[in-house]
């Protein structure tokens, strides 16, 4: 420790608690996905693709808030050794996919993807920041990442559940190569393998000073950016920094103290931002997720994003309009019937699709329900029933409207829920906020 002055470690404690909680927290997952093959959150070694090609249904209870419209691919990149190359097939024009590439930052550094870069199929060349190398023959875009380990969370839109076959094919078709094996040449030398460190659990880590021991291992793999020299030099004075080390057991009892002060001081200022600015609408998930460059090094904003929804899009990507109270801003209930009415001409503003999911509380799970309907969403279009004026009128209510508007109806428990919308490659009228989501009007 560099200071012996308890204000003075409270202070740095605080900044970099909340600079440091999204690392340390996808770290927790991401060991779960690609290192700990006991645990049944496990997806695949480093650098292969595992593929999920199912939905969600009410049966599911180990993620909350789960999206139904897209399954995943998850992949775990490893860029020490040297590049890795995505290939894409090609994919009908009509069907959204999208490869969110995100650092260990949790910034959204770019996409691969129906917005981002089409349909046509292709080879995207993924490199950590050290590589040199020319760009290959056959690769259509290098995208750099500023660490040497990537996430790319990868969504294929599903129709309807007949679908499902279709976007198994499309699944087998992606494919993740070191660039030697894309060039057909020998392997370079491989990176030194990595001793992964337990991570904490979800509480620990809100408590623990040992937080910032895993943020220390995180850091080894993220080379400081130009424009966080000075704060690395800060966090310093608190042994924070690559391959440093706060050893708990040697503080004294007053810079101990004033460091987990420093972690609940954190923890207060979100709940300050979530209060003031995210519960009344003045701030929305298109705020706090994005790149570094959209951000700003914008550190409470990212610890937001992590708090809120780890691994969020970008809104250019997609946008989560929430509902969690009605037109009276009461909250939803079951025991009381809903619409929500699109205007002509006003249904949510996408290039791809959109959709409203229903999450029963204080669970948020999706909803058992005679129809085996979870959500709502423009691909049902053509079996909606308009309204005179041509406008649309869902029904969300836990009983049936009766058969004749069974066809707009999404079943709602009997208790407390919400409902999420999603909108997958918004329109500038959305993202511009021209475009605003009807209220949900409780029935009386």
């Amino acid at each position: 420790m560099q200071t012996n002055n308890p204000a003075e470690a409270r202070t740095i404690a605080k900044e970099a608690y909340i600079y440091g909680f999204p690392m340390v927290d996808s770290y927790r997952i991401q060991h779960a996905y690609f290192v700990d093959h006991q645990n049944p959150e496990f997806k695949a070694p480093w650098n292969q693709i595992r593929n999920m090609p199912r939905v969600f249904t009410a049966d599911d209870k180990a993620v909350q808030t789960p999206n139904s419209d897209t399954p995943y691919s998850m992949l775990g990149m490893d860029l020490r050794a040297g590049p890795i190359v995505l290939t894409v097939p090609e994919i009908e024009k009509d069907r959204y996919f999208s490869i969110q590439l995100i650092d260990l930052y949790t910034f959204n550094f770019d996409y691969i993807g129906s917005r981002a870069t089409g349909n046509d199929g292709g080879s995207f060349l993924i490199a950590g920041p050290d590589w040199q190398g020319e760009i290959p023959n056959g690769v259509k875009k290098v995208i750099r990442s500023e660490t040497e380990l990537v996430l790319a969370a990868y969504r294929t839109q599903l129709f309807d559940p007949a679908d499902l076959d279709n976007v198994k094919q499309i699944q087998s078709g992606y494919q993740a190569q070191p660039l030697s094996v894309f060039l057909g040449q020998s392997a370079p030398a491989a990176a030194p393998s990595i001793d992964f460190i337990q991570p904490l659990t979800p509480a620990t880590q809100k408590i623990s000073p040992e937080f910032f021991n895993i943020l220390n291992f995180v850091l080894q793999f993220c080379p400081t950016h130009p424009s966080e020299q000075e704060l690395m030099a800060r966090f310093a004075k608190i042994n924070v920094g690559a391959g440093m080390t706060l050893d708990v057991d040697t503080l004294s009892p007053e810079l101990k103290t004033a460091i987990e002060q420093g972690m609940a001081d954190a923890w207060a200022e979100l709940k300050e931002l979530k209060t003031q600015q995210i519960d009344t609408g003045k701030l929305t998930s298109g705020d706090i997720f994005g790149t570094r460059e959209y951000l700003q090094n914008n550190y409470l904003y990212r610890m937001a994003a992590a708090v809120l929804g780890i691994f969020g899009n970008s809104k250019q990507e997609a946008m989560y309009p929430f509902y969690s109270v009605d037109a009276d801003k009461q909250p939803l209930n079951g025991a009381n019937r809903y619409t929500l009415r699109f205007a002509p001409d006003q249904l949510p503003p996408v290039h791809a699709f959109w959709s409203l999911t229903m999450y029963k509380l204080p669970e948020s799970l999706l909803v058992a329900n005679p129809l085996n309907r979870y959500l709502l969403n423009s691909p049902m279009l053509p079996q909606f029933k308009r309204d005179v004026d041509g406008g649309l009128t869902l029904y969300i209510q836990h009983e049936s409207p009766g058969l004749d508007q069974e066809s707009n109806w999404l079943p709602a428990p009997e208790g407390l829920f919400f409902c999420a919308m999603r909108l997958y490659w918004p329109k500038a009228e959305a993202l511009e906020g021209r475009w605003q989501q009807p209220p949900m009007q409780r029935m009386k």
